[in-house]
Order: C-alpha cells, then structure tokens, then sequence
C-alpha cells in the first residue's frame, strides 16, 4: 500500500515540476507571477483532446498539438497583457493583477464554449495496459507520464545549459540592460521564455487528463495553487528547487489523501510550507537576494 501510493505521488509531482518549471522560469526571467498559467494548462487539455476525439490522431499528435497551443496563448498573453507593463518602474504588482484579469477571461471563455462539461479521452485513447511489480500495480500510463515529464525536463535543462540560446535566456534573467549591451534582443528571449512555459503547461494539462481521465474548464487552477507552492517551497526562479518541490508536493498529497484524508490534503501541503519557510524563508534552494535569477542556478 505505502509503495503504491508513492508510485501515484512520484506520477502527480512529475507533472507538478512539469507545470512548475514554465511558472518559475517567467518569474526567474520576467520577474512576473503568471496567475494565469493555470488556464494555459486547461487550454492544452482541450486541445490534446480535441486532437484525439475529433481528429482521431495518435497521442504524440496530441501532446504536439498542445505544446503549440499553450505556447500560443501563452505569447498572446505576453503581447497583450505583460508586454505594456514591463517598461512601467514597478511592474510586479500591475503584472499580477494583468495575470488574474487574463485568467479570468480564458475560463470564462472556456465555460461557454464547454458548456461547463466534463469531457474524457476515449476509453482506447491509450492502451490499459497493467504490471505486478512486487505487489505494486504499475500502470504502463504512470510509466509513460513519467518518462514523458522527463524527457521535457531534461530537454529544458539541455536547451537552458548547453545551447547558445539558453545562454541568452539566462544573461536577459541576470540583467535585461547588459544583455542589451551584449547585442541579446530580450524580446526575442521573451518570445522564447513564454513559448516554452506555455508549451510545457499545455504538456501537462494533457498528462494530467489522460491521468484522470477528466478535462474541464476548472481543472488548471487547483494545479496553479499547487505550482505557487511548489515554486514557494523550491525558491522563486529556481528550477532545481521547482522539480524536488513538486515530486515532494506530490508525495505529501498522496499519502495525505491515503494516510489522513482527502479533505485535509491541501491542509497539509500548506502546513509543509509554512514549516519550511520558518526556518528556509526563501525557500529550499532560494537564493538571499531578491534578484535571483535563472542564470545562477
């Protein structure tokens, strides 16, 4: 039983860190708390089903189709919402608020056209498909799920530290103005930094509703208050932290669930962040100073 739930919490908390990872790399670049992240994931379930549902196309199709989605709105939201407001002196608190109002309109957008409906992937949409590992059911899904928030997460971390354009997302994170000087065009960056986090949401939200099963308009914003405490926890900026925190955040829920009840879960992840930020106040691999950057992870 203890194994079986720790499978189910390392399967949740990949995709946490998945979800995790584009909320901390805007906020490690941007410096902007992206509220409306959670509907770029949701946005990116829908469209992975849509993919399979109407078009009938494989799940690697899918996930394609959502990492271009997410990405998308993603931009969209930078153009139309942050973009104005960065050049603004103190931009975090109008950002934030630009955040929530987006937000805001993407699940009002998604409840009319869902019509509030919870939607599922075809019952063959993946293959049921079931191993006995030592008394641990191991659903061929969770493996994929895992292998796929890896794989991302490895290709994330090749692109930020070993490509000529990761060097350019982190020195626009160290200093938008020297980067300038060094010939850098941060709207490029950007476009790149925004893309990305989109992508790897809409990734997410297609993982999780092949995981559940479910996808509706509502399903990114308890995944959003999870992501804030995983990116909390971790450190702000940090993507080491962001992938340890929510693999932890993971384990917590599950076994909460198992253990105690579901109903004081979120009671408890909270309560973990509350302990860690006693005596880690800036989170478990946060740095001191309130410019922490990309770079310096």
């Amino acid at each position: 039983m203890l194994f079986q739930q720790i499978l189910n919490g390392l399967v949740v908390g990949s995709v946490y860190g998945l979800f995790a990872l584009g909320f901390t790399l805007i906020f490690g670049v941007n410096r902007i708390m992206n509220m409306a992240q959670g509907s770029v994931f949701m946005i990116g379930a829908f469209t992975g089903l849509y993919v399979v549902t109407a078009l009938e196309a494989p799940l690697f199709v899918a996930l394609a189709a959502a990492m271009l989605a997410g990405g998308m709105v993603s931009v969209l939201l930078d153009w139309l919402a942050f973009r104005p407001l960065r050049k603004q002196a103190n931009f975090e608190f109008s950002t934030l608020v630009a955040s929530l109002g987006a937000d805001l309109v993407l699940l009002a957008a998604a409840q009319k056209i869902s019509k509030t409906e919870v939607m599922r992937f075809p019952f063959d949409a993946f293959p049921i498909v079931i191993f006995n590992v030592a008394g641990v059911r191991v659903q061929l899904l969770q493996l994929v799920i895992m292998a796929v928030a890896a794989l991302f997460v490895v290709g994330l971390l090749t692109y930020l530290y070993r490509t000529k354009y990761g060097l350019h997302i982190r020195a626009v994170a160290y200093s938008e103005q020297t980067s300038r000087l060094l010939g850098i065009n941060p709207g490029l960056i950007n476009f790149q930094v925004f893309f990305i986090s989109g992508a790897l949401a809409g990734v997410a939200g297609v993982l999780i509703g092949l995981a559940f099963n479910s996808v509706h308009f509502m399903m990114g914003e308890p995944f959003l208050l999870r992501a804030f405490v995983v990116i909390i926890l971790g450190g702000l900026g940090s993507i080491p932290g962001a992938l340890i925190a929510g693999l932890a955040i993971g384990l917590i829920q599950t076994l909460s669930v198992a253990y105690v009840s579901a109903g004081v879960a979120d009671a408890i992840v909270f309560s973990t962040l509350f302990v860690v930020l006693i005596f880690r106040p800036t989170g478990l691999f946060g740095k001191a100073t309130a410019t922490m950057r990309v770079a310096r992870q």
